[in-house]
């Protein structure tokens, strides 16, 4: 739902993470504001928001996160 590609990710294979749809917004991690928030306005992934691109979603793919480069963002664009 926050436009991070689980087949390329390298968690998938590191922490047999199957992704925040299958835990529903509860990865290994702990809890997922993005897809909590995501789900709250029942949308598909952020891309549908009209918020879209909220500060939350820059933070989480392009602030605090230092593998984060901003391609979250654009696959959602492309969704």
């Amino acid at each position: 739902s926050c436009g991070i590609d689980c087949d390329s990710c390298r968690f998938k294979t590191e922490q047999n993470c199957t992704g925040c749809y299958v835990h529903k917004g509860q990865p290994f991690w702990g809890t997922c504001e993005i897809y909590a928030c995501a789900a709250s306005q029942v949308l598909p992934h952020c891309g549908k928001c009209c918020d879209f691109p909220c500060e939350k979603l820059i933070e989480a793919h392009m602030g605090e996160n230092p593998d984060g480069n901003g391609i979250e963002i654009d696959n959602l664009r492309k969704l």
